[in-house]
């Protein structure tokens, strides 16, 4: 049986955005501002910095993307300490840090939190009328990969 967490009504959300796509989250926050007010926001250094200032609200802010950021909120979503993850990536440039990008995007899919990578998909979580409540997501079972013997 698989396990369960639950989503507060209260969501935990991570912003994130690559250098080229700052002004799309910035805008995209300053679109969403009333809604963001009801939730608590976590974000990488240059773009949570950016996003309080646009909002005037306090975000928690983590270290830059590529100095560990990434990885800091890679933690907190396997640690269950992050519901949704709203991350404009740049689909046009390589970036340095490029496995941590995969990395983070395959632990938000890993553990089954809401996941955007643009505008639309961040707009319908946002409206969707499950953001205004309680929510029951299951928890993948990975307990098989644990047991598997190597070849």
């Amino acid at each position: 049986m698989n396990k369960t967490r639950t989503i507060g009504t209260r969501k935990r959300i991570a912003l994130v955005a690559h250098d080229h796509m700052k002004k799309d989250i910035i805008d995209w926050a300053i679109h969403n501002k009333v809604t963001l007010a009801k939730h608590e926001l976590f974000s990488t250094g240059t773009t949570g910095k950016m996003i309080e200032e646009a909002l005037d609200r306090p975000v928690k802010k983590l270290l830059s993307g590529p100095l560990g950021g990434d990885q800091q909120i890679g933690a907190m979503i396997a640690e269950g300490e992050l519901d949704i993850l709203i991350f404009f990536w740049d689909p046009m440039e390589a970036q340095p840090h490029d496995s941590d990008v995969k990395a983070l995007l395959r632990l938000g899919v890993a553990w089954n939190i809401l996941l955007a990578c643009d505008r639309a998909t961040a707009d319908f979580i946002l409206t969707s009328p499950l953001m205004s409540g309680e929510y029951e997501t299951a928890l993948p079972d990975y307990s098989g990969y644990l047991n598997r013997k190597v070849k």
